[in-house]
């Protein structure tokens, strides 16, 4: 079979205002980034429409080192829905060099279930990630420079807690002593550099309902404190306004194409395991303002990506998915019961069976949330017939979900026509019951802590370090305990361990720190030894990416 990037170049792709005019978006809102990719402006989403629309949301079970394929299922639904005449619309996140160009490579979908151009949004795409990481540092460098401008005056920050950030997984960056040299380059300071995706920028980005509530917002970013314990703000800074204007552009939405002429909403890029990985608030508004079906994705498995999809997202904009689709792959299961990442192509029932426990723990939670759910199984070319057939049987006549297969990566919208039935019928005969959220705003920071670690990874107990602690108390002191949690720990595991697989229960789950994320309106609590800035591994994908004869190679 063709790659991925040789799949993209052979797609003949539409003008996008031909792809805008396809879905309803009239031509002279359509601000043009090229021929194939465009801006679509915030004030085109229609509140009646939203609500009218059915949110479909994919999650997956836990994540495995040789990948679920959960974009690829997503674009493919989209791409099925199309085929048996739905008028569906895709909205995703948009991918980070830093995974681009080390673990991962491209993050457009795979096979026929691409969006496109791949190139370049794997890469540069409009800037949102530029402009995001500039926003962010142009906060940092003004810190600094009103740190240094007022040293006569007196003033002086007992903490700071901005760091720096940076869309490059640069290890050598996690902690840094800036200012040194002459007493003209600043103050001395210690900071440190996170992922861009982790920024609060990027959440603030995606959370935002326009650019006047993206404004209020950065205002009240807390970027340190006094030594009377005053929090010192974005507002205190000045600088709002500024900030705001570096971003009046990456706000909007951007509308680009699947592998079949589909309309898909490409925005915002928060990991789920650092950050509360969903794509913008925005884009998927847009997509069900101009969609009947839309389909949306969170990332990593459903203990990460769903449960802030549920409990942070629709939490603040009121969204209610008619449906959840799981994805599981028989290779994913045979790793979490127990088979090694370089057996897990081998015919091995045993391995599969060990495995079920991982999805039926996903499945629970998702009901545990009203969650109608259906199976999605993105089948791979070493999968076989017995297997197939066990994972099947064991959906509907154990967890008595619906169970498809998706071969959209293999054959486009035709390969997931069944899914996309199995998935208008379900939303049909028994869509999902109103959210039923997992802790309550007034809940304890600690209450809301142990809810989603106990109720839904299956933690025994919860520890906390001291300087969490600290935390709670400084949180609770400033009157913001009623912010959603976003948990940032490995994506690999229900625990905080990444080597411990499969449906763990009775375990230990260490909180090591909080970040206070005001203008987000969200505490990220951080276990275990998770890091927010990921390093690159020994044979990074950047040593496969090259140009041939003017043409990109490698990015898949």
């Amino acid at each position: 079979m063709k790659s991925d990037i040789e799949i993209a170049r052979s797609i003949e792709l539409k003008k996008i205002k031909q792809v805008a005019e396809s879905v309803g978006i009239p031509r002279e809102e359509v601000e043009n980034y090229g021929r194939y990719i465009a801006k679509i402006p915030e004030h085109l989403i229609d509140e009646e429409r939203v609500r009218k629309s059915n949110l479909i949301l994919v999650t997956a079970i836990t994540a495995t080192k040789a990948g679920i394929g959960k974009t690829t299922v997503s674009i493919g639904l989209a791409l099925g829905l199309n085929k048996i005449g739905k008028k569906a619309v895709v909205a995703l996140r948009e991918p980070s060099l830093g995974p681009c160009f080390g673990m991962k490579g491209g993050a457009a979908g795979g096979g026929y279930a691409q969006v496109l151009p791949m190139e370049k949004i794997n890469l540069h795409f409009t800037g949102d990630f530029h402009a995001v990481t500039s926003a962010h540092n142009m906060i940092s460098a003004l810190l600094d420079n009103y740190i240094y401008q007022h040293q006569a005056d007196g003033f002086r920050l007992k903490e700071i807690i901005w760091r720096r950030v940076l869309d490059v997984n640069d290890r050598s960056l996690r902690s840094v002593v800036t200012g040194l040299g002459p007493r003209t380059n600043g103050v001395t300071l210690e900071s440190g550099f996170d992922i861009t995706p982790a920024s609060e920028i990027m959440a603030i980005l995606c959370m935002a309902s326009d650019t006047e509530d993206l404004r209020r917002r950065i205002e009240n970013i807390i970027l340190g404190f006094t030594y009377d314990d005053r929090p010192f703000t974005v507002k205190d800074l000045g600088v709002a306004g500024a900030i705001t204007v570096l971003l009046k552009d990456a706000i909007h939405p951007n509308l680009v194409q699947t592998t079949e002429g589909t309309a898909a909403f490409v925005h915002g890029g928060p990991f789920a395991n650092i950050a509360h990985g969903c794509n913008s608030l925005l884009a998927t508004k847009m997509a069900m303002t101009f969609g009947d079906y839309v389909v949306t994705e969170a990332g990593f498995g459903a203990d990460l990506g769903a449960e802030k999809f549920y409990n942070i997202k629709c939490r603040r904009s009121g969204l209610q998915p008619r449906l959840t689709v799981i994805v599981a792959t028989a290779q994913g299961l045979k790793m979490h019961g127990g088979v090694s990442l370089d057996r897990i192509k081998e015919p091995n029932m045993e391995g599969l069976r060990q495995g079920f426990g991982n999805l039926d723990k996903h499945v629970r939670n998702l009901r545990y949330f009203g969650q109608t759910v259906v199976v999605a199984f993105n089948r791979f070319a070493s999968d076989t017939d017995e297997e197939v057939e066990a994972i099947r049987r064991h959906c509907e006549e154990k967890l008595k979900v619906g169970f498809a297969i998706n071969d959209a990566f293999a054959r486009g919208g035709e390969g997931a026509v069944d899914l996309a039935q199995l998935v208008v019928d379900t939303i049909e005969r028994q869509p999902s019951e109103p959210l039923q959220l997992t802790y309550e705003d007034n809940d304890t920071v600690q209450e809301k802590i142990e809810k989603v670690a106990c109720r839904l990874y299956g933690a025994s107990v919860v520890t906390y370090s001291s300087a969490s602690r600290k935390m709670i108390k400084l949180i609770e002191r400033m009157g913001i305990s009623h912010y959603s949690i976003c948990i940032a720990k490995t994506q690999y595991s229900f625990s905080a361990d990444p080597k411990i697989y499969g449906a763990v229960d009775n375990f230990e789950f260490h909180i090591k720190d909080i970040v206070i994320n005001n203008g987000a309106e969200m505490l990220v609590v951080i276990a275990g030894e998770i890091l927010r800035m990921p390093g690159l591994p020994k044979s990074p994908q950047a040593e496969r990416i090259d140009i041939v004869d003017g043409l990109i190679e490698g990015l898949s």
